[in-house]
């Protein structure tokens, strides 16, 4: 027999509000002969048949179970089947969680308009009802939703169509075999986040599902965010050992002696990893008991590892047309655009590019608290990958840095001024290179003009580029500052893990970070260099501000306001913190 694309197993998402009939729909889909659940009534999946499909359904109580099963599990749901009571389709609230699954993969919906018998079947309620759904999910943008009436108490028009009713268009089944075909998810990068490790002598086995791509005995995996490398020694499943696991599929992957990893890990492709970051975009659909606002806290669940992370911004809330409105908290039911900030860095992947990977749940009280599908595009990779070479011999310098001192007068430093673009800090940066100058000091400023015609001149705008960039900035400000200069730095450097790793890089010198501060409206309305007016125009992408976040200093060493105070009142105050951290004490 012929095969037939279209009996292949697709999931089935059960959605619309609490006490609208799904539980009950779900029963009456399941009366054909031969199409028993899987489990006991009441379970959250089954096995369901129509007469061309096969379904796996996810019936759950509440949206925030619906989660875990699709975002928890990795599943794609391109299917969802929305059952709403017919005297009150509480369209807004469908709108937004379809929007939500919408960006979880959803592509098709079948919109069950349930207990006609409770209005005696009128159409002009129907039409009503029918009315409010469809200017709800319109803007959503699927390939296809059709709106069927029903009625699960009765059956009517679930599997067979009701007697002496008004309707002409297809049954409820009817409508779930004409939707497109979709075509199963198979290759693509290898994700499969370890939820479990047996110690099996120095071997480890770690037990996961595959979201993406295949294992196979072999197979080199990297491991992160420990960034280890392993190989794959072999497979187990149910059946005793296997050749290779693939998407959806449970498996115990044995990796080579001397291999460390564990629960919370991520095993990946080496040749194409996600992305290490503490910080991402995500869009989020928020069902927790409080409001969501800037800094609060949160518990995210990213594969199989849980972190601490907070609300760095809050960008827009998305509403019922499809657009999105400002705001400053996100409430229960909202769909916003967060930024969030973990405590650690996590391996994500963009959900536009990986759906399965790129989602995460959030965690209140050991109940879901709503999901998140992430966007990390404009953030650069934390990961490190070119450990330095075993023969890197540092030089061991003759003159110390009291010697060098002692002759200027001062300590090597860095001064690293950060803000947003327009707040003046070149300007200040250059402003104290000359008084300090004046003092008979040694000081130079780098900027991004003189670090990108030379050194930099390699470098793009990509966020792997900027991140690099910084990177050299803080290494050579270091060396500067070695040599017994001041070196003044005049960047944006709009993540805290950059300024972080510039501090570092500075070691036993003076690291002083200068928060130049002014608002973003105040910058804007500055615009030395006409950036913001291009960023608002869509002609400069990842603008900081505007469509990619500034991360304010937790604890600058100095805050300076340019909107309330002048240029000579400023670069005096940073003049005299910088001569006071500075000058050498009298001997």
């Amino acid at each position: 027999m012929a095969h037939d694309p279209l009996t292949a197993s697709t999931t089935l998402c059960l959605a619309g509000p609490a006490g609208h009939g799904k539980s009950l729909l779900v029963r009456r889909l399941h009366e054909e002969p031969g199409d028993a659940l899987s489990g006991k009534l009441g379970t959250t999946t089954s096995r369901l048949r129509t007469p061309r499909r096969q379904w796996l359904a996810i019936d759950a109580r509440h949206e925030s179970e619906l989660l875990r099963e699709i975002v928890g599990g990795g599943i794609e749901a391109p299917v969802a089947l929305v059952v709403v009571d017919v005297r009150n389709p509480a369209a807004t609230a469908v709108g937004a969680s379809l929007a939500f699954l919408r960006l979880l993969g959803l592509r098709d919906a079948v919109v069950a308009v349930n207990r006609m018998d409770l209005v005696d079947w009128r159409e002009d309620a129907c039409t009503l009802a029918s009315a409010a759904l469809v200017a709800a999910i319109a803007p959503l943008g699927l390939r296809s939703c059709v709106i069927v009436p029903v009625s699960a108490g009765t059956g009517a028009n679930v599997r067979v169509r009701a007697e002496d009713s008004w309707w002409t268009g297809p049954t409820l089944v009817d409508a779930l075999d004409a939707l497109p075909a979709s075509a199963p998810r198979v290759g693509g990068p290898l994700r499969l986040p370890v939820h479990d490790v047996i110690a099996n002598g120095e071997r480890r086995i770690a037990i996961g599902r595959v979201l993406s791509g295949t294992v196979a005995a072999g197979h080199d995996v990297l491991i992160l965010p420990g960034n280890r490398l392993a190989q794959v020694a072999g497979l187990a499943g149910g059946d005793g050992p296997r050749a290779s696991a693939t998407i959806g599929e449970q498996a115990s992957v044995a990796l080579a002696p001397g291999a460390v990893v564990e629960r919370g890990d991520l095993l990946c492709s080496p040749d194409a990893p996600p992305k290490l970051t503490s910080v991402f975009d995500a869009d989020v659909r928020w069902l927790g008991r409080g409001e969501l606002a800037t800094g609060s806290a949160l518990t995210a669940l990213i594969g199989a590892r849980e972190v601490q992370a907070r609300v760095a911004s809050i960008h827009h809330v998305l509403d019922a047309s499809g657009g999105h409105r400002p705001a400053s908290a996100v409430r229960d039911g909202d769909v916003a655009r967060l930024t969030v900030r973990c405590d650690a860095p996590v391996a994500v992947d963009d959900a536009k590019t990986l759906a399965a990977a790129g989602r995460f749940l959030l965690v209140e009280d050991g109940e879901v608290a709503g999901a998140g599908a992430i966007d990390a595009s404009g953030y650069p990779d934390q990961r490190r990958t070119r450990p330095a070479s075993g023969e890197v011999v540092p030089v061991l310098h003759q003159i110390s840095a009291l010697q060098r001192g002692a002759r200027t007068g001062h300590k090597g430093a860095v001064i690293w001024l950060t803000g947003l673009s327009g707040a003046g800090k070149s300007t200040l940066a250059i402003a104290l290179e000359r008084r300090l100058f004046d003092l008979g000091w040694n000081v130079y400023t780098l900027d991004g003009d003189n670090m990108r015609t030379g050194l930099n001149a390699d470098l793009g705008f990509k966020p792997e580029d900027r991140q690099e960039n910084l990177r050299r900035v803080g290494e050579v400000a270091a060396l500067f500052a070695d040599a017994g200069l001041i070196c003044v730095t005049a960047f944006i450097s709009p993540y805290r893990d950059e300024r972080t790793r510039a501090r570092a890089a500075a070691g036993s010198r003076p690291f002083i970070e200068v928060w130049v501060r002014s608002p973003l409206e105040e910058c804007e309305r500055r615009d030395p260099k006409g950036l913001y007016r291009k960023a608002r125009s869509g002609a400069l992408k990842d603008f900081t501000g505007i469509d990619s976040p500034y991360e304010p200093p937790d604890a600058a060493d100095l805050v300076i306001d340019t909107q309330q105070e002048g240029i000579e009142a400023c670069t005096r105050k940073l003049l005299d913190f910088v001569v006071e951290r500075c000058r050498n004490a009298p001997g």
